[in-house]
């Protein structure tokens, strides 16, 4: 989830004297594409969030804790274990990229992976981008119940939680639930449908927060390690999103991490794990161009691969390096 809510412009004001102009940053570009910056990521608000579907939402909370360990530590592409014809992809420090989650897709930037949306995005779009040689990362919630997605019927009410903090559209999830696994599944299947090399699950750290249930660290670690052993087994690479306090757990099943506002919040140390590991660091501040004059001297000594974005992640970015 993008933690920033409506105070999160006046918090990167404070902390790097943000200008409402848009500039060039040190070691960045500046690249638009005039997208509203009011719009937000897709979301319609007009959707009930109670409406939900029945079913059996017993619960689990015995996923398989063990994961996938057994990742190459390296930013090269290997075999894991499914198809042992194809291979999953495992960015190194350094690896440029681009993240748009509303908008029509720009895809003139001369980058190595694009992050979109799993639902939103045509699979004609994520063909083009193939044909130019990037590598397509599908974004989708794990954690939220988004009341505008395609298959919102599919989850059952007793594993829907509270509404979340900046977001009515989405609740949380029972990430407990037997129930939510063949729905996960399901997504994971419909990502290799439409040719994602790799996924980014959202929301992966409901324990942390109001979630409705008493959720664990333990539950959260189960779960996080059972989507990273779907994601694998379809030779999908996937991304640990947030959840910081769990990457020393985490950072051997997951491919990468992708961080927002670790500068905003004093927390980028936490990260280093990834990046020892050979792994890379995707991480975004949002706020105007001007903020990159503090932030990416600061990321780029991390060996962060650090974007400047909007809010509402349109095509516009700096990029650090």
């Amino acid at each position: 989830m993008r933690r920033l809510v409506y105070g999160l412009v006046v918090l990167s004001c404070l902390a790097y004297g943000c200008s409402s102009g848009d500039g060039d940053g040190p070691d960045g570009t500046v690249e638009e594409d005039g997208a509203d910056a009011g719009h937000d990521a897709g979301m319609d608000a007009g959707h009930d969030a109670g409406k939900d579907a029945g079913g059996d939402a017993g619960t689990d909370a015995g996923f398989d804790a063990g994961g996938d360990a057994g990742i190459d530590a390296g930013g090269d592409v290997g075999a894991d274990s499914g198809d042992p014809g194809k291979t999953v992809w495992r960015p190194a420090p350094g690896t440029n990229w681009q993240w748009q989650l509303s908008g029509t897709i720009d895809t003139s930037f001369d980058v190595v992976m694009y992050d979109i949306d799993l639902f939103e995005t045509p699979a004609a779009t994520i063909a083009d981008l193939h044909a130019a040689g990037r590598i397509v990362i599908c974004y989708f919630s794990a954690g939220s119940y988004e009341n505008f997605r395609p298959d919102k019927d599919d989850f059952p009410p007793e594993i829907l939680g509270e509404v979340m903090d900046g977001w009515p559209d989405e609740r949380w999830l029972d990430v407990r639930a037997q129930a939510l696994r063949p729905i996960m599944q399901r997504r994971l299947d419909l990502a290799v449908q439409k040719g994602c090399d790799g996924v980014e699950p959202d929301n992966v750290d409901g324990y942390q927060n109001n979630s409705g249930f008493p959720l664990t660290a333990a539950d959260q670690l189960a779960y996080n390690r059972f989507l990273a052993s779907e994601a694998h087994a379809r030779n999908l690479s996937v991304g640990l999103k947030n959840d910081l306090d769990q990457v020393p757990q985490l950072v051997a099943d997951f491919d990468w991490a992708l961080d927002e506002e670790c500068f905003a919040y004093d927390e980028c140390d936490t990260l280093l794990p990834f990046i020892r590991a050979g792994k890379a660091v995707f991480q975004v501040e949002y706020g105007s161009a001007s903020l990159a004059a503090t932030v990416c001297p600061q990321a780029n000594a991390l060996n962060f691969d650090t974007l400047i974005k909007n809010l509402d992640l349109d095509a516009w970015r700096v990029s650090c390096r």
